[in-house]
């Protein structure tokens, strides 16, 4: 994980930015990118997200330039699926992270008791997810629901969505967003 804040710093450094430029143009704050770049936290899908839109790239174009090797084969080990979110609160583990062109973002998220995404966001994407244990409230749009294990959902990522942690145990959901622009 540690290639994740060096990558950060050395992609922000290329565009010749400093540190508090960044945090103007991305909304998130100037010590939490310090934070980052110094792997002292993990960023979340969103906070990563964001300060790579202000950087002019993506999460696969991010990702693809820390892990270069082409995969020889098709088939990933649990180690091999790279933590993007943050494990204390919402995990976000993600397969395939060196596979070249990837059209399709495949999370395996765990949302610890209480964990919440925060207010409602939306993105240029479609998304879709079964609920693999515990029970997760879904928002989209105005419609809300809690989804049970076997449950799935499938909607257009314009509309503003929200996930939360309904139970009083981690709940888990396997889920695909494409294109990857999360």
């Amino acid at each position: 994980m540690s290639q994740i804040g060096e990558h950060l710093r050395e992609l922000r450094r290329r565009r010749h930015l400093g540190i508090r430029e960044l945090a103007a143009r991305s909304g998130i704050s100037h010590s939490t990118i310090s934070l980052i770049e110094r792997d002292r936290i993990s960023p979340s899908v969103d906070t990563l997200s964001a300060i790579l839109d202000a950087l002019g790239t993506t999460l696969p174009g991010f990702f693809s330039g820390i892990t270069s090797v082409v995969p020889s084969s098709p088939f990933y080990s649990a180690r091999d699926c790279i933590e993007i979110g943050n494990y204390d609160s919402i995990s976000y583990r993600m397969l395939g992270v060196n596979f070249p062109n990837r059209t399709i973002l495949m999370l395996h998220e765990t949302y610890a008791p209480g964990a919440d995404t925060g207010e409602a966001f939306s993105h240029q994407a479609h998304e879709a997810g079964f609920v693999v244990s515990g029970a997760v409230e879904i928002t989209v749009g105005s419609e809300s629901r809690v989804l049970m294990r076997g449950d799935g959902y499938y909607f257009d990522s314009r509309s503003p969505h929200r996930f939360r942690n309904a139970s009083d145990e981690p709940s888990q959901i396997i889920s695909a967003v494409t294109p990857p622009t999360y």
